[in-house]
């Protein structure tokens, strides 16, 4: 083959490849828009979410049945929380070994990992809208929440007499753990004396604890996957989140 064939069988080979790789990008960018509007109808989404599907080639993974990484990422998603809900910002999701049905109707992944995040705000919602009762009369109610370091929570409660606030509001630092598809908030420590108007009353721990100690159940997770572990940040609390046999579509 002289050179000037081999030339032209280059050029061949680069345009062909270039022509191959933009229809390759041509189809995953129409899949990705399809996968996010699918999932912002079935999950009742405002706004459609990213879907990024990852690996090259895509229509190879296609003609497989199978896609090896896809990400999905929610900026504001309101879940269920008993009969009310709570506002999750920045969810992201990991999927692997997503497999689609035979009419490509929908998809499920293998496994999934991921992060979300819940602003103290949100999370305040949980704990108890009515005050409770404290000895002689007081009451307590949490009014507060934010970083205490360490990975905990500070809680702030504000405790009333008589309709009228005591000066200094009491704040315990407390644990976070998940149980199931809940958060709990559970005060290390709390104290065991209170100053109500000059008189320093003791406290029971139970009766404390009806105040300080709240959870918050989160029913329902986008694609069925399910809280792992919380922690305590900055501006409020990020979770990790995980399933297997995911359904992303249908």
């Amino acid at each position: 083959m002289s050179k000037r064939a081999v030339r032209i069988l280059l050029v061949v080979v680069v345009i062909l490849g270039g022509l191959f790789v933009a229809a390759d990008r041509l189809a995953v960018n129409f899949v990705e828009n399809e996968a996010a509007e699918k999932l912002r109808t079935s999950e009742g989404l405002s706004e459609a979410p990213e879907v990024s599907i990852q690996g090259f080639p895509f229509l190879t993974q296609v003609a497989g049945g199978e896609l090896d990484d896809v990400e999905i990422g929610i900026k504001d998603y309101d879940a269920r929380s008993g009969s009310d809900s709570i506002r999750i910002a920045d969810l992201t999701a990991h999927m692997k070994g997503v497999k689609f049905s035979g009419d490509y109707s929908s998809a499920t992944a293998a496994t999934a990992t991921g992060t979300a995040h819940v602003s103290y705000d949100e999370l305040l919602k949980a704990g108890k809208s009515e005050p409770v009762s404290l000895p002689l009369g007081a009451t307590g109610k949490v009014v507060g929440l934010s970083d205490g370091g360490n990975g905990k929570i500070k809680v702030e409660v504000e405790v009333s007499k008589g309709g009228a606030k005591l000066p200094k509001p009491v704040h315990v630092l407390s644990s976070l753990r998940v149980e199931g598809d809940t958060i709990k908030v559970h005060a290390d420590e709390i104290p065991k004396k209170l100053e109500i108007l000059g008189v320093a009353v003791p406290l029971p721990e139970g009766m404390v604890r009806d105040v300080t100690d709240f959870e918050q159940r989160i029913d329902d997770l986008p694609a069925g996957i399910k809280l792992e572990k919380v922690e305590a940040a900055p501006d409020g609390v990020d979770m990790t989140v995980t399933g297997s046999d995911v359904s992303l579509t249908g």
